[in-house]
C-alpha cells in the first residue's frame, strides 16, 4: 500500500514512520511512505503557503494553488507508475485506464470531519494509494479542499496544531491490516474493536505477579474453554468501558444472555 502526506512538515510526520512495525514493513517493500513537502510548490521566493483570509479573522490561512499543485505532483506519479505497471494487452491496459480515472481517495486530516474508527481503517486499507491531507494554521482555503478532498476524517473531538500527528495514527492503523505488516496475520483480526468489542485481557509470565494470578482457564490448555473465555472477557469489557460499543457488536442468543445478567447484577 501506498501512503502520500501533503504537509509543511515532512521530516515530523517521516521521523516517527521509520521504526518499529511500519520502518519493517517498509523495508519489506509492503508499504510506501513519501512525505511532500507543499512549500516546495510554494510560488514565491520565500516559500510561503499562507495568507490572511478574507473578510478578516484570527490566524494565517493555507492558500489554495501550492496545495494544489503538490496534489497533482502526486496524481502524475501515481498515473505514471500505474501505466508502468499495465501490461501491453488490450484487458490489461482498459484495466489500467480504468484505475487511472479512478478519483484518488484524499483525506483531509480536520476536527469537521467523521471519527477515525476500525471499520474505517478496513476500508481505507483496500485503497492501492492513499493521500492525506495535513491542514495548518487555520486551515486551507476551501475551495482546493472541494476540488480535490474525498473524505474529512477527525482523530478526536480536540484541536491539534497540525494535520501531522492525525496522518501518523491512520497509517499506524491501516498498515496494520495490510498482509505481511504484523508477524502474526491474526492479531489484526482479533484486536480490540473486531466485532465492535474490546480485546480481552492479556497476561504473561510468571504465573504469579504481585499476589495476581493468571486465570487458570488461561493455563488449562483447553482451548474451546479459553476461546469462550475470552469471548465474555471481552463483552464484560466493553460493557464495563465502552458500553456505547455494544449496539453494534453482533452477539450470540447466549452472549445476548451473559449481557443481561450483568446488567443485572
Amino acid at each position: 500500500m501506498n501512503f502520500h502526506i501533503l504537509t509543511l512538515f515532512p521530516d515530523m510526520v517521516m521521523s516517527g514512520l521509520e521504526t518499529s512495525i511500519i520502518g519493517r514493513a517498509k523495508a519489506k517493500g509492503l508499504l510506501s511512505i513519501e512525505a511532500v513537502n507543499i512549500r516546495d510548490y510554494a510560488f514565491n521566493k520565500h516559500h510561503s503557503v499562507d495568507d490572511y483570509p478574507y473578510g478578516g479573522g484570527a490566524g494565517m490561512l493555507m492558500q489554495a494553488e501550492p496545495v494544489y499543485l503538490a496534489y497533482q505532483a502526486v496524481e502524475e506519479k501515481i498515473n505514471t507508475r500505474r501505466r508502468e505497471n499495465s501490461a501491453v494487452q488490450d484487458d490489461q491496459v482498459a484495466g489500467s485506464i480504468e484505475r487511472e480515472q479512478k478519483k484518488l481517495r484524499v483525506v483531509y486530516l480536520s476536527p469537521q470531519g467523521d471519527t477515525f474508527s476500525q471499520k474505517m481503517a478496513e476500508d481505507l486499507a483496500k485503497e492501492e494509494d492513499l493521500v492525506l491531507l495535513c491542514g495548518h494554521y487555520e486551515g486551507i482555503d476551501e475551495r482546493v479542499l472541494e476540488e480535490i478532498v474525498t473524505d474529512y476524517v477527525s482523530i478526536g473531538d480536540y484541536v491539534l496544531t497540525g494535520g501531522e500527528l492525525p496522518a501518523m495514527v491512520m497509517i499506524d492503523a491501516i498498515s496494520r491490516l495490510v498482509p505481511g505488516v504484523l508477524h502474526n496475520d491474526v492479531s489484526a483480526e482479533f484486536e480490540s474493536f473486531q466485532d465492535s468489542l474490546l480485546e480481552y485481557p492479556q497476561y504473561s509470565r510468571p504465573e504469579v505477579w504481585h499476589g495476581k494470578q493468571v486465570p487458570p482457564v488461561l493455563l488449562s490448555g483447553h482451548h474451546k474453554n479459553i476461546e469462550a473465555w475470552r469471548r465474555e472477557q471481552s463483552i464484560l469489557r466493553t460493557k464495563e468501558r465502552r458500553p456505547d460499543l455494544l449496539k453494534k457488536a453482533v452477539l450470540t442468543k447466549k452472549e445476548q444472555e451473559f449481557l443481561k445478567k450483568l446488567s443485572e447484577e
